[in-house]
């Protein structure tokens, strides 16, 4: 088993605490950072610029994604030139249909042209991989973001899914594909053996990075007294 240094994936975390993306920032492990409107509803945000400003003031040399969030493509592009002009290592997430199952590929060609990072989200299928490599200035960096994590929560094995994207985008090298929503840790060691160029993690599952190459009796051990020190804290008796 591969340790946490050896592995060439990198690592990106998927949140919107402040404390936490600081947090994560002082992780040397930690080499980008995304996140997304639910993720900021759920952090408490209610000001979406001031937020971004705020954290873009301590988080200056790796990359972060924020998310444009209207419906219809004329405001997308406004709202995407904006928070691009936010700061240089800012990229703009542009979801891959807007809610009427419209595709967003002309405009992401559009802001690709003129130069805007864009982190394309939402995807589930290789026809939406592809389609998005073809809309892409090939010349302009840009993520391509695979929800393999909501794959497998619908009974899929996302594995054979990314790792035919990985193949998929090997004749772009300025694109980078992400296994975006994981659900444990185990997906950044499938994410590394694929070639997936990035994968982004929640901090609950980057709390448990400390658990690597973990002595699995020592493990089990460990299991034993929590359980035990959980009876007698509840006081059961039979």
């Amino acid at each position: 088993m591969k340790s946490i240094s050896d592995l060439k994936v990198r690592i990106f975390a998927d949140g919107a605490d402040k404390a936490g993306m600081l947090e994560m920032y002082r992780n040397p492990l930690i080499k980008g950072f995304t996140t997304n409107p639910t993720l900021l509803r759920k952090a408490g945000v209610s000001d979406y610029q001031e937020f971004a400003l705020d954290i873009l003031r301590s988080i200056t040399d790796r990359p972060i994604s924020f998310e444009v969030f209207s419906d219809e493509f004329d405001e997308m592009e406004t709202q995407a030139r904006k928070i691009a002009g936010w700061a240089q290592n800012v990229f703009v997430k542009i979801p891959i249909t807007n809610t009427r199952r419209e595709s967003s590929a002309k405009l992401i060609g559009r802001l690709s042209q003129i130069g805007i990072k864009l982190n394309i989200t939402a995807i589930m299928t290789l026809d939406q991989v592809w389609e998005v490599a073809q809309a892409l200035n090939k010349e302009a960096p840009a993520y391509i973001s695979l929800f393999a994590g909501r794959v497998a929560d619908t009974g899929r094995d996302p594995v054979p899914l990314m790792a035919a994207a990985v193949e998929m985008l090997r004749p772009y090298p300025r694109f980078d594909l992400i296994w975006a929503s994981p659900r444990e840790l185990f997906n950044i060691f499938q994410a590394d053996l694929i070639e997936c160029p990035i994968i982004t993690v929640t901090n609950d599952v980057l709390k448990k990075l400390n658990l690597i190459c973990k002595d699995l009796h020592e493990y089990s051990l460990e299991t034993v007294k929590m359980f035990r020190d959980d009876a007698v804290k509840a006081g059961y008796v039979l």
